[in-house]
């Protein structure tokens, strides 16, 4: 009998996120310097069961396992893709806050993914996993191998993988769940509205950890303005994470409600983190390292 096959599904981080306009079919486009943290979820697969999904841990409350999952959605799909492959049971350890911008279902779908190639031997490069990643998920390519880049378009167009600095973060949520949908509806943009231009990719290779956070200072999130209309509640995260000793920037990730607030050091932003924890304790606040 096969070992099951275990990965994590790493939280994706929008260090920040351009809108450059609305296409004629509805989509957005978009731009967005994208990090991995150090927390996430877990996934694991027992081969040769048959193909079902459990859920559990901290934030599994209100998961359905059903056929709708992002998980089983995308095994389901890189089997159609791909014929004859062998499949199984899922079981799903959520961590992550739901509907909160930074991918957990997305950091699942691809997690699924790569488990279901390394069952079956197909090669992390294979272009199918790309291909079946952008229709699962507008965020499930960026999530395949988790690393630091630039995405752009609706999240299928990505740039080469990218050599941050340390990057000691503090991630919140107060537990409101945004619907991406309705925060799109907010900024309100029509189709085929255009509002800015591609910009050239960071090159942060070349950067101390001090210049990279002045050039990320200097950027945004484009998203941020529609979604404190739908959940107001980001307006005293972001309040409360500039407020904190040390931090060099605060910022909402994707389209929230997620923020994370960047410090110098470790220990600046574990000591951040145990004072926001303690002041609001029915947030979920995790010290991390974003790469």
């Amino acid at each position: 009998m096969a070992l099951p096959l275990t990965t994590h599904a790493r939280a994706k981080v929008n260090l920040d996120l351009r809108i450059l306009g609305r296409r004629a079919d509805g989509y957005h486009e978009l731009e967005s310097l994208v990090a991995f943290a150090g927390v996430g979820d877990e996934l694991t697969l027992e081969p040769d069961a048959p193909l079902s999904l459990s859920i559990a841990g901290p934030r599994a409350a209100g998961l359905s396992p059903k056929d709708d999952n992002l998980v089983l959605r995308a095994a389901r799909a890189l089997a159609t893709a791909r014929s004859g492959l062998r499949l199984g049971r899922f079981h799903l350890v959520k961590r992550l806050p739901v509907a909160s911008g930074i991918g957990g279902g997305s950091a699942d779908a691809a997690a699924a993914l790569r488990l279901v190639a390394r069952l079956n031997g197909i090669a992390q490069t294979d272009p199918v996993l790309l291909d079946v990643a952008g229709k699962v998920g507008a965020d499930v390519p960026v999530c395949l191998d988790s690393r630091a880049r630039l995405m752009a378009g609706v999240g299928e167009r990505l740039g080469p993988v990218l050599r941050l600095p340390p990057l000691f973060a503090v991630l919140v949520n107060p537990g409101v769940a945004v619907e991406t949908a309705s925060v799109f509806r907010a900024l309100g943009l029509k189709p085929g509205q255009q509002i800015a231009v591609s910009r050239t990719a960071p090159a942060p290779d070349s950067m101390s950890a001090g210049e990279f956070l002045e050039a990320l200072a200097a950027s945004e999130n484009d998203l941020a303005a529609p979604a404190r209309r739908v959940a107001p509640a980001i307006d005293e995260v972001l309040e409360r994470l500039a407020g904190l000793p040390g931090c060099r920037l605060a910022r909402m990730s994707g389209s929230g409600a997620t923020c994370f607030a960047l410090f110098d050091d470790c220990r600046a932003s574990v000591e951040a983190a145990r004072t926001l924890a303690k002041a609001r304790r029915g947030w979920w606040v995790k010290p991390t390292l974003l790469r």
